[in-house]
């Protein structure tokens, strides 16, 4: 299937939205989609298949009498298969009760052009491309120690197209791309097997290093060997992108999406300009960062994406909203609304959740602290609470810190706190910032963390 052109996108969705209107819809909105995306999988340390997905459809949000209504179909060359899809959405909203918080879709506003988030090279890579990525990775893990096994990854490259029209006069297109690439190994020794450790580049432009992934994959499971456990103590942790991810989507990253706000569901609520974090923390939800992973013109509602200050030297500024969420409270949207391609309606999500890096290097990081834990991954973190930030995590693998040296690899620790209290308790940050998911960020270093040892 050839890729969707701007042209062939736009008139669809603004059809769409006509042919809704003339069927009875107060307002509508339509949401076309395209992505394109080959896979080449690892199993066991071998290459074990590519395959090739289509994934392509048309959502639309019809309003009746200030209800909604929402349908989508993944038959695009069909007229009457759209139109049963306005229908079923126009049906939906006659059958559901009007909000009284309903103030109508967005309005129409320019849009900033974004950089580094469209490359043709990678647009235009097939199969055995991404079979050369594989094997380098798993030539460089194979290198770089005997005692460590490829078990799972691959590369993946995907092509994305979108648009955007509703009964306000928003009309736009936009397309990028993602490549990546991914290892997860674990080490031997002495009977001894170590948890499952990972590495991967993720970018918008070909610009990955499968050598890197699996040297760093293949480092990092022999590094794991020989783990010690630990006491239990308050200790200076230095949490690595992973982690700090993962502990950062459940809770912190909740708690500025003006949903939870308005739910009172947030510890944030009534603290705009007030002090919630260290003063070295700076962050930004940053939808045009040049190369961003979630970086866009626009959002799922065709609303231009921003650069909105969250918190800047420690002082919480802004909460993440949506449409529905900024017109609630008489403001405007941030431009984070987010949709699962066509399938569903929006929701509030972060775009590049940008935690601006520190000067040290990761080295000099390490060296500041007397005793203290490295933390690479988390297992847990999904449970924490988002309204109160209380977490409790397992560490694996993460590593003893002792006289500015990393000591060896501890297993079974646990890690217990309030996450509004670690953002509290950052004491320095490196320079080594790279993307996770939604999170731009460096290594964090955060004094005082409960270590609960077995």
């Amino acid at each position: 299937m050839a890729v969707l052109k701007q042209d062939e996108i736009l008139s669809l969705v603004e059809e769409t939205v006509n042919t809704a209107l003339k069927k009875g819809a107060d307002e509508a909105e339509a949401f076309a989609y395209q992505g394109l995306t080959t896979n080449v999988v690892i199993e066991r340390g071998q290459i074990a298949k590519s395959s090739r997905i289509i994934d392509v459809g048309l959502g639309v949000r019809t309003i009746v009498n200030k209800a909604v209504g929402f349908s989508y179909t993944n038959i695009l060359d069909n007229k009457s298969a759209i139109e049963e899809a306005i229908t079923r959405a126009i049906g939906s909203a006659k059958a559901s009760k009007p909000d009284k918080d309903w103030h109508g879709l967005p309005e129409k506003k320019p849009y900033e052009e974004t950089t580094g988030v469209y490359d043709s090279k990678v647009a235009n890579l097939g199969p055995e491309d991404l079979v050369n990525v594989a094997s380098v990775m798993l030539e460089a893990a194979e290198k770089t120690d005997k005692r460590a096994l490829p078990i799972e990854g691959g590369a993946g490259a995907s092509q994305l197209v979108m648009g955007v029209a509703n009964s306000n006069g928003i009309v736009v297109f936009d397309q990028g791309t993602v490549i990546q690439c991914t290892l997860e190994t674990i080490a031997q020794e002495s009977g001894e097997v170590t948890p499952v450790c990972f590495e991967f580049n993720i970018e918008r432009n070909y610009n990955i290093n499968p050598e890197w992934v699996g040297k760093e994959a293949t480092r990092l499971a022999v590094s794991a060997l020989k783990a010690k456990r630990v006491e239990t103590k308050n200790l200076d942790v230095i949490f690595t992108q992973f982690a700090l991810q993962q502990l950062l989507y459940y809770t912190m990253i909740n708690a500025v999406k003006a949903d939870f706000v308005q739910r009172n569901q947030s510890a944030f609520k009534g603290k705009i300009d007030e002090k919630v974090a260290s003063e070295k923390v700076t962050i930004y939800d940053n939808g045009l960062l040049e190369g961003g992973i979630h970086t866009w013109k626009f959002d799922g509602e065709g609303v231009p994406h921003q650069k909105t200050p969250i918190i800047e030297n420690g002082v919480l500024r802004n909460f993440l909203y949506d449409n529905y969420t900024a017109k609630k409270e008489g403001k405007v949207s941030t431009g984070n609304a987010a949709r699962a391609g066509y399938l569903s309606t929006p929701k509030i999500e972060a775009t590049n959740f940008h935690l601006l890096p520190g000067k040290k290097s990761p080295e000099e990081l390490i060296n500041q602290v007397k005793e203290g834990l490295i933390v690479y991954f988390l297992q847990g973190a999904h449970s924490s609470n988002p309204a109160s930030g209380e977490f409790s995590v397992v560490a694996t693998p993460a590593w003893k810190i002792e006289n500015g040296k990393i000591a060896y690899a501890t297993k079974g620790a646990m890690l217990a706190g309030n996450i509004f209290q670690v953002l509290k308790n950052i004491s320095a940050l490196a320079n080594n910032e790279r993307k996770i998911g939604q999170l731009v960020a460096p290594w964090v270093l955060v004094e005082n963390v409960k270590v609960v040892g077995k």
